[in-house]
């Protein structure tokens, strides 16, 4: 049993609360079935109906969204950072203040500096980056953390100025995932080969992907996640380029975009995949090819994931079968065709039930254990 129980918990996110979860949706889901109570704090939203509103989440009694519209202009940020601050801070004070009851841990995931530690008096300061930093604000918002955790050892390099100490904690897998099916059953007729995430991100390699799925007319491939930014809560473009994107991908007969749905859904959805494809030019990518989120949620699934170089499974070819080199996109349309034409074999029985193994000791559930030994 896990020490984190029964706290009061702050959860800082950068992206707001909808319909597509990641890291830091699941992390304040599953904390608050420990018994804590978790308060989300959006990002300000200028067209909030308040200046703060706390309600519940309708996802667990125990968590709670705290909506904020800011009475000053967010600009201000990108030219007068401290004043910024300055500015932030009451707004903060009257936050903590709505809550109503001292906070026992203050869990940041805001890579946008927005809200410093200092601004908290009380409370254990938890700094978890799951994207790649990239910028001063980004290194700048672990000031003042006692402990900072991210998913790969590359981000944690870019904090060693700070005396917090550092933890590697892998992605989670949240528990609607775990679901179990025969892992027997032959490759699908047609084969079905899976994708989930947003769509409008600029850092997908576009062109490769659209190669892969005009190469393979036989293969349906299944998309979920925002292809329009009214569907998007994790943000995404709406330039030329993205557009054309997506008209090229609905052109496309063997495709079939299903858009944003709860976790739970796509929790069952993926599980009639053979297969997963995930491709990112990680020259652009966020997450600059170290790690995703949802390579473990593909994982619980038992099959193979094909994919660009991450270098979080780079000694794990029985999970992952991925390009060598770290730019070496173009080698993906081969590497997918010989994975797909030998399924039988990487989808055997005994692989499946490795990938399977593997994404149960990584549920957000065992993190939080993990999490909660370090920190006390």
């Amino acid at each position: 049993m896990n020490s984190l129980q029964n706290k009061t918990i702050l959860i800082i996110s950068p992206q707001a609360w909808g319909k597509m979860f990641v890291s830091k949706h699941h992390y304040a889901i599953e904390l608050a079935k420990n018994g804590n109570s978790v308060y989300f704090l959006n990002p300000p939203d200028p067209i909030a109906s308040q200046k703060i509103l706390i309600e519940p989440s309708g996802i667990h009694e125990n968590l709670f969204l705290i909506h904020q519209r800011l009475s000053f202009p967010y600009n201000i940020k990108f030219h007068f950072i401290s004043l910024f601050h300055a500015l932030m801070r009451p707004h903060i004070k009257q936050v903590i203040k709505r809550i109503g009851k001292p906070l026992d841990i203050v869990w940041s995931f805001d890579l946008g500096n927005l809200y410093p530690f200092i601004f908290f008096q009380k409370g254990k300061k938890i700094f978890h980056p799951v994207d790649e930093p990239l910028n001063e604000a980004a290194i700048e918002s672990a000031c003042g953390a006692e402990y900072i955790f991210s998913v790969t050892n590359e981000i944690l390099d870019k904090y060693k100025k700070f005396p917090a100490k550092k933890y590697l904690i892998n992605h989670g897998l949240a528990s609607q995932f775990m679901l179990r099916v025969n892992t027997s059953q032959p490759a699908g007729n047609p084969v079905r080969v899976g994708m989930s995430g947003n769509l409008l991100r600029p850092d997908i390699d576009r062109e490769i992907l659209l190669n892969i799925v005009r190469e393979n007319p036989e293969i349906i491939f299944e998309c979920w996640g925002s292809y329009q930014t009214n569907q998007s809560n994790i943000g995404g473009g709406e330039d030329v380029a993205t557009k054309k994107f997506i008209s090229d991908l609905q052109a496309q007969k063997n495709i079939v975009l299903h858009g944003a749905i709860p976790s739970a859904e796509l929790a069952t959805a993926i599980h009639r995949m053979d297969a997963f494809l995930v491709c990112y030019d990680v020259k652009k990518d966020q997450s600059g090819g170290t790690n995703y989120h949802k390579i473990m949620e593909y994982l619980s699934t038992g099959k193979i994931i094909i994919s660009n170089n991450v270098t979080t499974y780079k000694d794990h070819p029985e999970l992952i079968q991925m390009v060598e080199e770290r730019d070496d996109n173009v080698k993906l349309p081969d590497l997918f065709k010989t994975v797909i034409h030998r399924l039988d074999y990487f989808n055997d029985a005994a692989r499946q039930q490795q990938r399977i193994a593997f994404a149960d000791d990584n549920t957000y559930q065992k993190q939080i254990e993990r999490i909660a030994q370090l920190i006390n």
